[in-house]
């Protein structure tokens, strides 16, 4: 009798791995069968607005379904990614993530409703460089001439970001610190993306603006805007006479670089991880995902899930260690 209870209960714990396993594979075998759902946390043609549809295009083809990209704004893109945070952990909602939302604000705002690592890391996508700008009729035709306005009339010049804590407002405060201002040497006029904040630039409501490059660049390359100085820590190849923040005196600010990933909810299964990856390898490749980043100055940064997840930790300390040095935190 005690032996038939043993091998029963054998019998049934091996069936409930069997299960399991299968449950497993059939996911894996069956993922995704309907549309995925890319969140950008910031306005349409902002950063993760173009990073999600520059991939959304390639991924459809590749993965075997459509991936659409579905913008949630607000509370410096913290709103999107809770989004996606609090979403089911099937593979169908992912995160367009960026190191504003997803190292700033955390490292800077002991109220986001999330970790820096509340998230399954997927990929990296890209890097973006910032760039400080003005228009092309302002009197500021070097970067030498915008500090020097900033110093004689401050708090007079505004700028614009995408919200606090963004790295359009964070690159600002960099340079206000490593030239001995304080914050209110500029005004900060937040708006709900750094699409919107580089409109507000051309519509004249703000003097100037340092925003990643991918934003900005077919306005500059077109002659709408003037490139000051750059966060690169050599001159861009597209713009060889914008000096770098180096050459400007203003080094610090090579610590302020946009980037753009692919994270999912926390508990995302290993089969859908292994999945994105295999698609991003070929993406890595694909000449229209290349074609699209060199269009606006971003550079590829598709990397591993352990690779991107410290990445983002260092991002995180980074900026937990600048915003307790320029007194940003709360």
């Amino acid at each position: 009798m005690f032996l038939s209870k043993r091998l029963i209960a054998k019998s049934v714990i091996t069936g409930a791995l069997i299960a399991a396993l299968g449950t497993g594979t059939a996911f894996a075998q069956s993922y995704p069968n309907k549309t995925i759902t890319l969140v950008a946390p910031y306005a349409v043609g902002g950063d993760s607005d173009f990073s999600g549809r520059n991939l959304s295009v390639v991924a459809s083809k590749l993965i075997g379904q459509s991936v659409i990209v579905t913008n949630i704004v607000g509370a410096s893109g913290t709103i999107g990614s809770q989004r996606v945070r609090t979403a089911a952990p099937d593979g169908y909602t992912l995160l367009v993530s960026r190191g504003g939302s997803q190292a700033i604000t955390p490292a800077l705002d002991s109220s986001t409703p999330y970790k820096w690592n509340d998230f399954t890391f997927i990929s990296l996508l890209d890097f973006n460089p910032v760039v400080c700008v003005v228009k092309p009729d302002a009197p500021y035709k070097t970067m030498k001439d915008l500090i020097d306005a900033i110093r004689a009339n401050p708090g007079k010049l505004n700028y614009a970001t995408a919200g606090p804590g963004t790295t359009q407002h964070l690159a600002v405060e960099v340079i206000l610190s490593q030239l001995g201002l304080p914050s209110t040497a500029a005004m900060m006029i937040p708006y709900k993306g750094g699409g919107e904040a580089t409109t507000a630039l051309l519509g004249g409501q703000v003097q100037f603006i340092c925003n990643n490059l991918t934003t900005m660049v077919g306005q500059i390359k077109g002659g709408a805007m003037r490139a000051l100085v750059t966060s690169t820590p050599n001159r861009l190849k597209e713009f060889p006479d914008v000096p770098t923040a180096k050459e400007m005196g203003i080094g610090n600010l090579e610590q302020v670089m946009g980037w753009s990933g692919l994270y999912g909810p926390p508990g995302l299964p290993a089969e859908v991880v292994t999945k994105w990856q295999a698609v991003l390898k070929e993406v890595a490749k694909d000449p229209n995902w290349l074609r699209g980043n060199d269009t606006v100055g971003a550079i590829p940064a598709i990397r591993s899930p352990q690779d991107t997840e410290k990445f983002a930790k260092e991002q995180f300390d980074l900026y937990s260690k600048l915003g307790t040095q320029l007194n940003l935190k709360k």
